[in-house]
């Protein structure tokens, strides 16, 4: 018999929050593994002691901010109305069911004003990761880097073109010494000074002095504008972001312009690393935009093991490839298919060597087409000063080894990337300027690191039980156990 449904709705009931929980949700995990307290010591200098009303705690504030990065909420006044209704998200807060939720204002202006340019999301992020490192999740032995592309909010044609001026690469110190001690080895004059090295200011700051016309977006001028092989056109921003190998936390991230190079912050970054987190690593794995001689060469000075994919060399059809052209390093010489040797000739300023062939033999060489078309008639091939680095590292790609360390790229931190995008909000800028695009991917990388440490941790302890049942409570193993 079919009756018509009785409201219930306004009936009162005696109920608990802490039973409306499901008991393997997500959050409960989190709490369970994750202490946020000392966020509020962190910030305690950004508060008034003796003045104003009674602020919001900051450690509800973070944790709001950090349920929108977890549940891939990029809305603030959705992320509000979604704690309203999720008795869930109420439990981890601390709110009870009647209690007001704060304004979605109070959570933006707070982040706006107050912590713009704290440094909190940095020191939120390492703290995680050091707490990770405390349950053993985290040993720096394996390091992954890559980068991804998040998509500014701003419209790829309205721009200007204005020229910009180069900046000075970092390595450029060290490579100027390098390029000095070749030429004196070889018994050639020392290059002469930069123009700018002597400027009027005095400095001696090694600029390039050099500019060029680029794209600078009128809505958010910090963007940078993309042209790359396979990627969308337009404004975007790079994360800059390295994994640990173990269980894939991550353990760096950092924002550049979309046209700046992946290998440019890259020794930068490695090395906060390993001066705040203590890292020694053995190996890193890393992509082939990373291999560059710069940081060939600094991953061999920092004596660490790199393992980068091949790249693609920029060949021209019908003309021989440079691995054709045998290098003899005793000799110091190229020799080319046809066997006739090109001789060390100069070093310029960009750290190449020069290495010249004998025109009068190139005249009259049968494959002179598929060599070279130049006037004099000459061969000229490079080999730069850090080249040796370049080849310890190419020759690590083809061992056993460095192939399965190469391989896990794919399960750390490409997995991380690709879970950031689909479930964390991780394809476009939620705001426009770097360093608020630098809070977005600190947060996010933080929420990340969360659940995994949670979903770790909640495994780990499912196991444990396993073993020790039916009598967890009894077992030894169990009760030494930190939760």
């Amino acid at each position: 018999m079919l009756r018509a449904p009785t409201a219930y709705q306004h009936e009162l009931e005696m109920v608990t929050l802490e039973s409306l929980v499901p008991s393997d949700h997500l959050v409960r995990k989190i709490a369970a593994a994750i202490d946020l307290e000392f966020i509020r010591e962190r910030v305690a200098h950004l508060y008034c002691a003796d003045n104003g009303r009674p602020a919001l705690d900051p450690v509800l504030l973070f944790k709001l901010l950090l349920l929108g990065y977890l549940f891939g909420i990029r809305s603030e006044r959705q992320l509000i109305r979604e704690v309203q209704v999720n008795v869930a998200y109420r439990w981890f807060l601390g709110l009870r069911l009647t209690d007001k939720v704060p304004d979605a204002s109070t959570l933006s202006q707070n982040r706006r004003r107050r912590f713009a340019d704290s440094g909190i999301y940095q020191e939120i992020f390492d703290e995680i990761v050091l707490q990770a490192m405390g349950r053993g999740m985290v040993d720096g032995r394996v390091l992954y880097s890559d980068s991804t592309h998040l998509k500014a909010s701003a419209n790829k044609n309205k721009h200007d073109i204005v020229p910009a001026e180069q900046a000075p690469a970092a390595y450029l110190a060290e490579l100027e010494a390098a390029v000095g001690a070749d030429r004196q080895a070889s018994g050639k004059k020392p290059l002469k000074a930069r123009k700018d090295d002597h400027n009027e200011g005095g400095s001696g700051d090694a600029s390039s002095g050099k500019t060029k016309q680029v794209k600078v977006s009128r809505t958010d001028p910090d963007s940078g504008y993309m042209v790359r092989d396979d990627k969308p056109r337009g404004f975007f921003y790079l994360d800059h972001r390295t994994v640990d190998g173990k269980h894939a936390i991550i353990t760096d991230t950092y924002v550049t312009p979309a046209n700046v190079h992946d290998s440019q912050p890259y020794l930068k970054r490695l090395d906060r690393q390993c001066e705040r987190f203590g890292f020694a690593p053995d190996m890193v794995g890393l992509d082939a935009g990373y291999f560059t001689p710069q940081v060939c060469w600094g991953l061999e000075q920092r004596d660490v093991a790199g393992i980068i994919g091949y790249r693609t060399p920029n060949h021209r059809p019908g003309y021989f490839y440079k691995r054709q052209y045998v290098y003899d390093a005793q000799r110091d010489l190229y020799t080319c298919p046809e066997g006739q040797e090109l001789s060390y000739h100069t070093t310029n300023r960009q750290g190449y060597r020069q290495y010249h062939s004998d025109p009068r033999q190139c005249q009259a060489c049968p494959q002179r087409q598929r060599c070279t078309q130049s006037a004099n008639p000459t061969k000229i091939v490079m080999r730069h000063v850090w080249e040796a680095a370049k080849e310890a590292v190419d020759a690590r790609r083809l061992t056993q080894w460095g192939k399965r360390v190469y391989a896990r790229r794919k399960e750390t931190v490409e997995r991380s990337f690709a879970d950031a995008k689909q479930l964390h909000g991780h394809r476009y800028a939620r705001m426009r300027g770097l360093s608020k695009v630098l809070e977005q991917c600190l947060m996010a990388a933080t929420a990340q690191n969360m659940k995994k440490i949670a979903l770790l941790l909640a495994r780990f302890l499912r196991l444990l039980t396993a073993l020790c049942h039916p009598y967890p409570s009894q077992c030894g193993l169990f009760k030494r156990v930190s939760v």
